[in-house]
């Protein structure tokens, strides 16, 4: 594994894929934005370990489900793990894991459109990520969005411009 890496996936728009027989965009319970992700671009190093957990989007997440987030990175032996998550509510689940997360380096990223439709965007953020924790030593919570990788109180969404800002 590369740098003992885990991606776990909840799901967010970065996931999504059109349902046409129902007309519903939906989170699928799989991860495979994320391996044809891997797939397509890292290529030098054996790819992290994928982990699906609970595949929503993020609106829909309630504290049962930061709960079980955050009892999976404690049980992780990895110290570098990237949180795909939906970027609405990334960063209220970024500070519920700051406060019990201190020998780990997580880094949440997500995409405002579906890898599905746009590849472009989940994976620069994906690869930034992966980047990112290969040549940090800090311990945190980040969150990696447009181009920026800020510590999780340093950076929000704008909702009027639709990016992540610096705060």
């Amino acid at each position: 594994m590369s740098k003992n890496i885990k991606i776990i996936n909840v799901g967010g728009t970065f996931n999504k894929v059109y349902i046409p027989t129902t007309g519903e965009l939906i989170v699928p319970k799989d991860s495979v934005a994320i391996e044809e992700i891997l797939e397509e671009t890292y290529k030098t190093n054996p790819p992290p370990q994928i982990e699906g957990l609970i595949y929503k989007d993020s609106l829909a997440m309630d504290k049962n489900d930061r709960k079980l987030l955050l009892n999976k990175i404690l049980s992780s032996k990895e110290k570098r793990i990237i949180i795909v998550h939906g970027t609405d509510t990334m960063k209220k689940s970024a500070k519920v894991l700051s406060k019990f997360v201190t020998k780990q380096t997580i880094v949440f990223v997500g995409a405002m459109k579906p890898f599905s439709y746009e590849k472009v965007e989940a994976s620069t953020t994906l690869g930034m990520a992966l980047g990112f924790l290969q040549s940090i030593s800090e311990k945190g919570v980040f969150i990696c969005m447009n181009g920026l990788i800020k510590k999780y109180n340093k950076i929000k969404k704008d909702y009027k411009k639709g990016v992540f800002i610096c705060q």
